[in-house]
């Protein structure tokens, strides 16, 4: 078990990370979650890169969205699979590790090293399977505060994170006020609507529904409900890309010339086929019921007291939409902005030109990275104004 920061390589200029070591650390004492249960000796998986300065005032913490991981940038041996915001995170890169310390963790409830559905309860010596508590984003937020606690930092120079990543760092600047210094939340949303819900819905229903779901304890059985977590990973992909990229992408493609089939026939059929298989290699199905529904459940700005807490903060926040975003459209944000500066808070709001969907939070459409960057460099206080 790693028990303090360990730095992340620093290549040359122009380079990306190289070889980036997962840690894994146990949370000092039980997790009281905020439904009441109380998870005991949690793991958190986590990387870093860079180097924390004298002053530990560099510290940029990452948080993902639904499937991402701690593997956010370099790579575990193989250079041409990279991190997931490989992209925006490195030296010289937006996220710029020769001036950040930068740390990213797996969520609660995940999958790949962070105390999740398939990790042993302590006190049953069995998997939780579907009795691992619902979360909130709350609790998400708290594990991630722990593991800053556990490796000695403290006040946090930026947080950055996208969808349920945005949500996250939203939610910190609630329950701590005035730990962070920066948030920069991308392509996120504070209320989702009934037809995001709804969607989330028919995905769960497709692994719930899975024959070998076996109410959640497949595990035991040592089978997997792959066929329900393939139709939810389809159907999410759908809405993370936008209607133009498929068309520019696939049309009407088909695969060859044959005779119309039932099966697989067009090109943008095989797409959702193949990221389906890719997904299935990594991901679990109750971290995706989970995490899910943690998304649904989030209202930060029904607590009466979160104005006055965000205020009190003094957090300076970068919200940014793009305009084909079709899971969380541009208003989402907009709303975000909204309750912030009817708080007081200082915030900008920048919807941005792109062709990629909602993905778009994980590629680099022109201004974007750029925006970040000046997020997180900008001396000047952001003004509130709407």
């Amino acid at each position: 078990m790693s028990t303090g920061p360990t730095p992340g390589p620093t290549p040359g200029p122009g380079l990306g990370l190289g070889l980036i070591e997962t840690q894994r650390v146990v949370l000092d004492g039980p997790l009281r979650l905020a439904g009441g249960a109380v998870l005991r000796d949690v793991e958190v998986a986590y990387q870093t890169y860079g180097r924390l300065s004298a002053a530990r005032d560099n510290v940029v913490v990452l948080c993902h969205a639904l499937t991402g991981d701690a593997h956010a940038a370099g790579h575990h041996g193989d250079p041409a699979r990279r991190g997931w915001w490989d992209n925006l995170v490195g030296p010289g890169r937006a996220v710029d590790t020769d001036r950040f310390f930068v740390v990213s963790s797996n969520l609660l409830g995940g999958c790949q090293g962070t105390t999740g559905p398939q990790s042993i309860d302590p006190a049953t010596g069995a998997a939780y399977g579907p009795d691992f508590p619902l979360l909130t984003v709350s609790d998400l937020v708290l594990v991630q505060r722990r593991l800053l606690e556990r490796l000695g930092l403290g006040r946090v120079h930026a947080a950055v994170g996208g969808s349920l990543g945005g949500m996250q760092v939203l939610q910190w600047a609630i329950d701590a006020p005035g730990q962070l210094e920066r948030a920069v939340v991308v392509a996120a949303s504070s209320l989702l609507s009934a037809e995001n819900i709804a969607l989330s819905a028919v995905a769960r229903h497709a692994i719930t529904g899975d024959a070998d779901f076996c109410g959640g304890r497949y595990a035991e059985h040592g089978r997997r409900p792959d066929h329900g977590l393939a139709v939810a990973r389809r159907l999410a992909h759908v809405g993370y890309v936008s209607e133009q990229l498929l068309e520019d992408k696939f049309g009407r493609r088909r695969l060859d010339d044959g005779p119309p089939r039932l099966g697989t026939d067009f090109q943008v059929e095989s797409y959702l086929d193949h990221q389906a298989a890719v997904f299935l290699e990594r991901f679990d199905a109750l971290t995706y019921l989970h995490l899910t529904r943690v998304m649904d459940y989030f209202d930060p700005f029904a607590d009466p007291a979160a104005a006055e807490r965000l205020r009190a903060g003094g957090t300076r926040f970068e919200v940014v939409s793009f305009d084909s975003d079709r899971r969380f459209p541009t208003a989402h944000s907009a709303r975000i902005h909204a309750h912030l500066v009817a708080a007081g808070v200082a915030s900008e709001h920048t919807d941005l030109a792109s062709a990629y969907g909602h993905d778009s939070f994980l590629l680099a459409p022109p201004g974007y990275h750029e925006l970040v960057r000046a997020s997180l460099d900008r001396e000047r206080a952001i003004t509130s104004a709407g």
